[in-house]
């Protein structure tokens, strides 16, 4: 899940710096985005925010769909799931590399919305398997998680590493996507869709079940 979180601070950067400053992963992002653009901010957009927030929505709800009745862990419809993903993932890279020069602005709200769709499906999935502080698209509960809890403060410090390394993995795929992106934006995409895949394939092989609950 760590590794997920990575992959979605390289769809985020593409999606900011490459697709017209639309959030793909953060909807939190797309939300504010939005709010200012409703109230006469220059230049932000309007359309690309509300497609991937309504995509988004989608593709977490197909997720919700499937896995609800599997018990908490890693089952077969979490490989096909995060197997979906990887698939869109490759198409858009693909996509990306198609249009070198100046891509269409229909073609660009078409990966969009793709692209929130394979986030918000992978979040889906990824809440599905319960891996405490780890959503793979947002750090803000892991960020308050780690204030509060710091022994600093007189809390008992458990889940330290955990929560700062999604802090850390979000910031780095982030970094990762914008330096990929001056060399092409299919190469970012490119790379989400491996780290998805290769997590598809340990998940498959080594993930198990919980049905006693949450972890």
């Amino acid at each position: 899940m760590l590794a997920m979180t990575f992959s979605t601070g390289i769809a985020d950067a593409v999606g900011f710096l490459g697709l017209d400053r639309v959030f793909t992963g953060n909807m939190t992002g797309n939300v504010v985005i939005l709010g200012m653009a409703l109230a006469g901010a220059d230049d932000l957009p309007v359309v690309g925010p509300v497609l991937a927030f309504a995509t988004f929505l989608a593709g977490a709800a197909l997720g919700g769909l499937v896995v609800r009745s599997e018990d908490v862990g890693w089952t077969g419809r979490t490989t096909v799931l995060f197997g979906v993903v990887s698939a869109l993932l490759v198409a858009i890279a693909m996509t990306l590399a198609v249009f070198d020069g100046g891509m269409p602005y229909g073609v660009q709200l078409a990966v969009t919305g793709t692209l929130a769709g394979a986030m918000g499906l992978q979040a889906a999935t990824a809440r599905h398997l319960a891996v405490k502080e780890i959503t793979t698209v947002v750090v803000t509960s892991a960020i308050t998680g780690l204030a509060m809890d710091s022994r600093l403060v007189g809390g008992h410090g458990r889940l330290v590493r955990r929560r700062a390394a999604a802090i850390a993995l979000i910031g780095a795929g982030a970094c990762a996507g914008a330096l990929l992106l001056q060399v092409h934006a299919a190469w970012g995409i490119a790379l989400a869709a491996a780290i998805t895949l290769a997590v598809t394939v340990l998940g498959h092989t080594r993930g198990r079940t919980f049905p006693s609950g949450p972890r």
